[in-house]
This record gives structure tokens, sequence and C-alpha cells, in this order.
């Protein structure tokens, strides 16, 4: 039996959400939350890159457009969630922009840019899950390498990350994924 046939199935009857799934490790995790059973919704800012996620994925899943920096769209996204499936079992807040600039070239729109999706978009995302949440259920936030590791020209990115590990210590929150 192979590693893949001994997982299938393990998400049978699980809800997730996945932000930013539309292309990368979002609709790599979305994708594999499907084949391991879970109905999974996704989001993404543009229609025509979600609607292409969809159609990948196939089956059990809901695209839901919108920008996580938008508390709106996540009010909607949320609300939808919980008409038509009244709970969440998983969450991988995902959904991140990669900008990059030198020390002193920093402008206060560069740096609102990344921290609105970058922060504000993973809190308000895990924070607008909990009442859909119940014991048992797993919030996966998604990090980076660059939270511990300086790199030129990378100062307001690695804060955000770093910043992404902040609400897993105030919380129960299962897991933060670092990925390099």
């Amino acid at each position: 039996m192979t590693t893949d046939e001994k997982m299938a199935g393990k998400l049978d009857g699980r809800i997730a959400l996945v932000t930013g799934g539309t292309s990368g490790i979002g609709l790599a995790t979305a994708d594999r939350f499907v084949a391991e059973g879970a109905y999974v919704f996704i989001t993404g800012r543009r229609e025509k890159e979600l609607a292409s996620a969809v159609k990948s994925i196939g089956g059990s899943v809901t695209g839901v457009q919108g920008d996580v920096s938008q508390i709106a769209d996540l009010e909607r996204l949320f609300a939808q969630i919980k008409q038509e499936k009244g709970r969440l079992d998983i969450v991988f807040a995902n959904a991140g922009t990669a900008k990059y600039a030198p020390l002193g070239e920093i402008t206060e729109q560069f740096f609102d840019s990344i921290f609105d999706v970058n922060v504000k978009g993973l809190l308000f995302t895990v924070q607008m899950a909990l009442p859909l949440l119940k014991d048992g259920s797993s919030v996966v936030l998604c990090a980076s390498v660059v939270a511990s590791k300086g790199l030129p020209s990378n100062s307001v990115y690695s804060a955000t990350k770093a910043a992404a590990h902040s609400p897993a210590r105030g919380r129960r929150i299962c897991a933060v994924a670092v990925f390099a």
C-alpha cells in the first residue's frame, strides 16, 4: 500500500478553509485536502485564477472571491461558510504577499500593503473563524523562514512573517507552518 493510499480519507467529512488557495502552497493544500475527503472553501483576489483553481481541484470545493485584507470580504466569506456548511474543522491561513524594498526606500503604502494582507488578513481570518470552529479543530498559520533569518530588502516582509507566529502563541493554535 502506498503512502497516498494509507492517508486517503483522513479528512472525510471535514470542512476546511484555505485562504490564498489559487496557487502555490494554498492550491496544493486545498487539492490535497479534497483528495483526503474534505470539503474545501478557497479564497483568492482574482476571479480568473480562482475559477481556474476550482476547476483544477475538481469536486468538493467552493471558490469565494475576496481579499483577506478587506474585512467586508472576510465577513462575506464566513457568512457563506456558515450558511452552506455551518462549521469549519480546518483553517489554513495561507494568503500572503511578498514584496521587497531595502531600508531607506520603504514607503507607508508599501508597508501597509504587506501588513494588511500578511498580518491583518491572517489575524481577522482566524478571529472570524472562531465561532465556526469546535473542539478538535485545526488552525494552521503560514509563515516563512524569513521570520528569523535576515535577508537584504526583506525587513517588512520578514516582520509580517514573524508576526504570523504571535497569534499561535496567544491561543491554542495547532501549528505554524514554516516554508523556506
